[in-house]
C-alpha cells in the first residue's frame, strides 16, 4: 500500500449542518384556521390577527385537525398543556418563541449561614424506578438525585446536594418537608428560576377539550422548550407488554414531526414519543438525564441531521442512559446523518427489546459509552459511521443479524456479544421473548470497516464474545461473515490482542489474536483479505487532531467481495465502483 494521497475520498457523515437551523416560516397554506398566540396573549382575545393574538392555552383548547397555531416569539412560561389533534405549531417569520418550564424566583431571605432560603410550592419530588437496583447502586447514586427539580441561575443548571451544609456557588439544596430552596450563590440582580411545570405538551389519545382523538400526531417546527421537570414533550400511545404482533399497535398517533427544535434541560427525558411515523429532524436535544428522547413500540420512523449532546448529566447509575433509546418492538427505525456526542456516562443511540429491521446509516458518534448498541433485537443494517474515542461503538448484545459494513472506529471497540439470559426468571420479564432465542443468536456480518488506534489504545479493535456458562454449548460462531477489514494501529501498541474471540477452546472459551491472520487461521472463511498495517493515525488520516477521518493513502484491499444491493444503496456507490475499508469512499 502506497503513502499516494487519495484526495477523491469523502466523509459517508455529511459533516451538517445539524441540529435547528434559522429558518423564516410563511403561514402554512392549508391550514384550516390560523391561530396567533403571544407570550402575553389575552385568553379571550379571538387570536385570529396579530393584533389579537391569544394566549397559547386557550388556542389548543380551540385548535383542531388541520389547523395551525403561530407562535410570537418571546418567553412562554406555561405547561401542563393538553391537546388530541393534529396540529401545526411554528413561530412567526423568523421570530423566537421558548417555551419554559420554569418560573422566576424573585422572593429570597438571607441567612446568617451565607444561603439564601424561598420557599416554593411547585415541587417534583421522585423515587427510583422500582427496577433501580439499590444494593448495587446506591453507593454511587444518591436518592436526591431522582427528584425532578432543577434551579438555574443566569441561564445555569445548578447541581443539587443533599443538605444545606453541601451547598456551594454551583449547587442547591431543597427541603421537600418544608418547601424550602437553599441556594449558595448571591441572587440579588441575578436571574433565577426554579421548576414549575413537569411537562409542555401532551398529546393525549383520551377525550380532552370536547374533542376526540383523530389519531393525527402534530407537526411542531421551530421551537425551543426548556427546563421542564421531567420531560418536555409527550406522545401517548398504548406499548404492548410481551410479543406482539405488528399493526396491533402504533396507531393511537401517526406521524408526528418535530423540525428545527430545541430540547434542553428537562430534568429527565426531552420526549417520549409512540405512534408510527415519528420524524424527528434537524432538533437538538441536549442536557437530559435518563433518556434524550425515548421512541417507544413505533415502526416506520426518521431521526436525521439531528445534534444529540450530554444526556445523563446528573450521571446517575444504574439507570441504562442513552441519547436515544427506541423501544419495545419498533419497526424500521431509521437513524441516518445524525451527531451524537459528548456522552461520557450515557450510550448513544440505543435500540432496545424486540426491534426489527433497523438502519443506521452514516451517523458521527463520538465519546460515548456504546455508540450504537443493538439489543435483544433482530436485523439492522450498520453501513457508513464514524465511531469515534466510544467505550464501545458498535455494540450487538443478545442479537441476531447485525449487519456492519464500511464504518471507520477511531480508538473504539467493535463487540458482537451474546449471554444465556432468557425470558425465565429476567429481571425485566418479558423482555427477552421478544428477541431471538439463546440459539438464534448469530448471523452476524463484519465486513469492509476500517477500525484504527492510535499508541495510547491499548483495548482489542474487535470482540465477539459470549458468557461463560454458554462453554460447550453454544460452538457455532455469532458471525456468518467476517472480511474485508482493515485494521491499522502502531507496531508498539501495549494492546494485548487485536481481535477478542469466542467461542473457542481457550480458558472461558475466548482466544485473544493479534492479527487477522490469526482468526483466519481458527476459521478460514473469515478474514480471508483483511490486513493489519502498522501504522499510526497520522500517517493515514489527512488530520486526526481536527477529526478529518480522510486516508491519505491507498488503503484499497485486492479481489474484495462484491457488496450486497442494500449496503451499496445506502453508501450511495455506482456498481462498478470498489469500496475500500471505512466510511470514506471514493
Amino acid at each position: 500500500m502506497s503513502a499516494l494521497a487519495f484526495p477523491s475520498l469523502h466523509a459517508a457523515p455529511s459533516r451538517g449542518p445539524y441540529g435547528p437551523l434559522p429558518q423564516t416560516y410563511e403561514l402554512p397554506k392549508n391550514a384550516a384556521h390560523i391561530h396567533y398566540v403571544a407570550p402575553d396573549g389575552k385568553p379571550g382575545a379571538d387570536g385570529k390577527t396579530l393584533a389579537t393574538a391569544t394566549a397559547l392555552d386557550a388556542a389548543l383548547a380551540r385548535a383542531v385537525t388541520g389547523d395551525a397555531i403561530i407562535l410570537r416569539g418571546g418567553i412562554y412560561r406555561i405547561g401542563n398543556l393538553t391537546f388530541n389533534q393534529g396540529i401545526t405549531f411554528q413561530p412567526y417569520a423568523d421570530e423566537q418563541p421558548i417555551l419554559k418550564g420554569s418560573f422566576v424566583a424573585d422572593k429570597w431571605t438571607a441567612q446568617r449561614n451565607g444561603l439564601w432560603r424561598a420557599k416554593w410550592a411547585r415541587l417534583f419530588p421522585a423515587q427510583p424506578a422500582d427496577w433501580w437496583q439499590r444494593d448495587g447502586e446506591g453507593r454511587k447514586t444518591p436518592p436526591w438525585l431522582f427528584n425532578n427539580d432543577m434551579v438555574f441561575i443566569d441561564g445555569r443548571l445548578l447541581k443539587t446536594a443533599g443538605w444545606e451544609g453541601a451547598v456551594d456557588q454551583d449547587s442547591c439544596y431543597i427541603d421537600y418537608e418544608t418547601g424550602d430552596v437553599y441556594i449558595g450563590a448571591d441572587p440579588t440582580n441575578r436571574i433565577v428560576e426554579i421548576t414549575a411545570f413537569d411537562n409542555a405538551l401532551t398529546r393525549t389519545i383520551a377525550a380532552v377539550h370536547g374533542k376526540t382523538s383523530d389519531r393525527k400526531g402534530p407537526v411542531i417546527r421551530g421551537l425551543t422548550f426548556t427546563q421542564y421537570a421531567y420531560r418536555a414533550i409527550e406522545i401517548e400511545g398504548t406499548e404492548p407488554e410481551g410479543p406482539a404482533e405488528p399493526g396491533t399497535y402504533g396507531r393511537d398517533v401517526v406521524g408526528t414531526t418535530l423540525e428545527h427544535v430545541t430540547i434542553t434541560h428537562c430534568s429527565r427525558v426531552a420526549g417520549y414519543f409512540r405512534g408510527d411515523g415519528f420524524t424527528l429532524r434537524h432538533c437538538l436535544i441536549s442536557d437530559t438525564s435518563t433518556e434524550g428522547i425515548y421512541i417507544l413500540s413505533s415502526s416506520d420512523c426518521l431521526l436525521e441531521k439531528n445534534i444529540f449532546a450530554r444526556n445523563n448529566i446528573e450521571q446517575i447509575t444504574g439507570y441504562y442512559p442513552a441519547a436515544v433509546k427506541i423501544f419495545n418492538q419498533s419497526h424500521r427505525v431509521t437513524c441516518r446523518d445524525n451527531l451524537v456526542l459528548d456522552q461520557p456516562h450515557s450510550n448513544g443511540i440505543w435500540y432496545d427489546v424486540g426491534n426489527r429491521d433497523g438502519v443506521f446509516v452514516n451517523n458521527w458518534i463520538q465519546d460515548c459509552e456504546d455508540g450504537f448498541f443493538f439489543e435483544i433485537s433482530k436485523g439492522v443494517l450498520c453501513v457508513g459511521n464514524v465511531f469515534v474515542n466510544c467505550h464501545k461503538g458498535v455494540r450487538s448484545l443478545n442479537s441476531s443479524g447485525v449487519r456492519v459494513y464500511h464504518n471507520t472506529f477511531v480508538n473504539t471497540v467493535a463487540s458482537f456479544e451474546r449471554t444465556a439470559r432468557s425470558a425465565v426468571a429476567d429481571h425485566f420479564g418479558w423482555h427477552p421473548a421478544t428477541g431471538p432465542d439463546v440459539d438464534k443468536r448469530e448471523g452476524h456480518e463484519f465486513v469492509g470497516n476500517l477500525l484504527v488506534a492510535d499508541a495510547n489504545f491499548d483495548r482489542e479493535l474487535l470482540r465477539f464474545e459470549q458468557a461463560r456458562s454458554l462453554c460447550g454449548k453454544l460452538t457455532n460462531p455469532q458471525a456468518m461473515r467476517i472480511d474485508d477489514n482493515l485494521y491499522v494501529r502502531p507496531s508498539d501498541s501495549p494492546a494485548r490482542a487485536l481481535i477478542v474471540w469466542s467461542p473457542s477452546e481457550g480458558k472461558d472459551c475466548t482466544v485473544a489474536l493479534a492479527s487477522p491472520a490469526g482468526l483466519n487461521q481458527l476459521h478460514p472463511q473469515f478474514e480471508t483479505r483483511s490486513r493489519l498495517l502498522p501504522l499510526s493515525p497520522n500517517a493515514l488520516f489527512k488530520s486526526p487532531d481536527l477529526q478529518s477521518y480522510e486516508p491519505i493513502r491507498d488503503i484499497a484491499l485486492p479481489d474484495v467481495a462484491p457488496l450486497p444491493g442494500d449496503v451499496q444503496k445506502l453508501l450511495v456507490l455506482p456498481k462498478s465502483s470498489k469500496p475500500v475499508p471505512g466510511a470514506c469512499q471514493p
